[in-house]
């Protein structure tokens, strides 16, 4: 690894394309964190924000690593780069690494894909040749063009949110799995959120105190006398309503009045419903993960058809745009680690290490590799053998292969 005055001499900077370390000492101030992501409108909704935070903070706990493979593709060790402290400790100034994956996930959901930008890096990345990332952040896709995206992203250097054309070679690109069912004009998701929407619009207008009323009269209201006298009945009858007790009022026999809403109000409620059974199934969630309250199946369900796919679409955009084609002949790669045993209780979870490795189904190393943990410099580590069979016991066993001496007297049997 290059040394710190190296790095610093070669550094580069989306922003200023040049050394990082130069800025002004004060920025603009807030009294908000301005990096934060901001969600689209109607996609703030409790419901749709709950389902964004769960699945964001779950994906958040899977680890990503620069790692290295062996031969067989199995992974061999954890890689001491720079990029691998933007993967797994802190990404940039004001996020730890699980801190910007979870704005990763949230964005992609809110905006249907974003852009993970390496801010600053040891060497240009426009020159040939390897350079190691020293910082991510996750940008918003504005314009599309065929060898470049326009992004927006977070500049800490001044304070703000700045826009710059970048190659898409250099940006690593990542597109909502579940696109179609959360981002597409008529999808699930964008249904649910009109449909919420339009339950605002009529709790507003019912909290406001309007009562929709209409009013049908005993006489047709053609002339300017009688919409004069129409006006009059209206305003008695919201003399009555405003000076009740309990909101009542008196009308004429032969008058009509039909309110309005209500009806309307009970059947979206109803939709909403039905739009959000429909989006847990197609996303893969249920509202026991919500609450924490999901059992085993339903958690293992929900991490190998939601979480996994997620995790899948990040590690692959970064692997293919943050990895020089040496690198990758070098078996480095960008890996997540899905902990098997993370829904099994402490105490069972040796005990099924134990069988997978008895039973010669994973060796210790692979299980180890599983767990996240470097392998084992012992050589029996890597063996696959059922320990249930006794060795020793089968070295003792009789040969099944005759010996001379009754070959001989076998022979002579058959002689005579």
């Amino acid at each position: 690894m290059a040394s710190f005055g190296e790095r610093l001499k070669n550094s580069w900077n989306a922003f200023l394309g040049r050394d990082p370390t130069v800025y002004p000492v004060y920025g603009s101030s807030y009294s908000y964190k301005p990096d934060r992501t901001r969600l689209s409108y109607g996609n703030e909704k409790s419901i749709v924000t709950a389902i964004y935070n769960r699945i964001a903070i779950d994906v958040s706990l899977v680890d990503i690593h620069h790692v290295r493979l062996d031969d067989d593709g199995n992974f061999k060790e954890i890689i001491d780069s720079n990029l691998n402290n933007a993967l797994s400790v802190q990404s940039n100034l004001d996020q730890t690494a699980r801190n910007f994956i979870m704005d990763v996930v949230i964005s992609m959901f809110d905006e249907g894909y974003i852009a993970i930008v390496p801010v600053d890096t040891t060497t240009k990345p426009y020159n040939p040749g390897a350079y190691d990332i020293l910082s991510l952040r996750t940008g918003k896709i504005l314009e599309w063009y065929p060898q470049d995206v326009k992004v927006q992203v977070y500049n800490e250097l001044d304070g703000k949110k700045e826009d710059l054309i970048l190659p898409k070679r250099f940006v690593g690109i990542v597109e909502n799995p579940f696109y179609y069912v959360m981002n597409e004009p008529n999808s699930t998701l964008k249904r649910l959120i009109r449909t919420l929407n339009n339950i605002d619009r009529l709790d507003e207008q019912n909290s406001s105190g309007k009562l929709d009323l209409i009013i049908q009269l005993p006489y047709v209201v053609k002339t300017q006398t009688q919409r004069e006298q129409a006006k009059v009945r209206r305003k008695e009858i919201e003399d009555q309503l405003m000076g009740s007790k309990y909101g009542i009022a008196y009308t004429d026999g032969t008058e009509r009045i039909t309110q309005l809403n209500r009806p309307v109000e009970n059947n979206l409620w109803q939709q909403a419903q039905d739009l959000t059974s429909t989006l847990y199934n197609q996303i893969g969630i249920t509202q026991t993960i919500l609450d924490c309250t999901a059992d085993e199946k339903t958690m293992n369900n929900y991490l190998h058809n939601t979480i996994e796919p997620i995790l899948l679409a990040i590690v692959e955009a970064m692997n293919c745009k943050f990895l020089t084609k040496t690198a990758r002949s070098q078996h480095q790669t960008i890996k997540y680690f899905m902990d098997p045993f993370r829904l099994v209780p402490v105490n069972q979870l040796a005990d099924m290490a134990d069988k997978f490795t008895r039973n010669a189904i994973l060796s210790s190393n692979e299980v180890r590799a599983i767990v996240g943990k470097e392998p084992s410099n012992d050589p029996k580590a890597d063996e696959l053998s059922n320990k249930n069979i006794n060795q020793s016991s089968d070295e003792s066993q009789p040969s099944a292969v005759p010996t001379e001496d009754e070959e001989t007297s076998e022979v002579s049997q058959n002689e005579s």
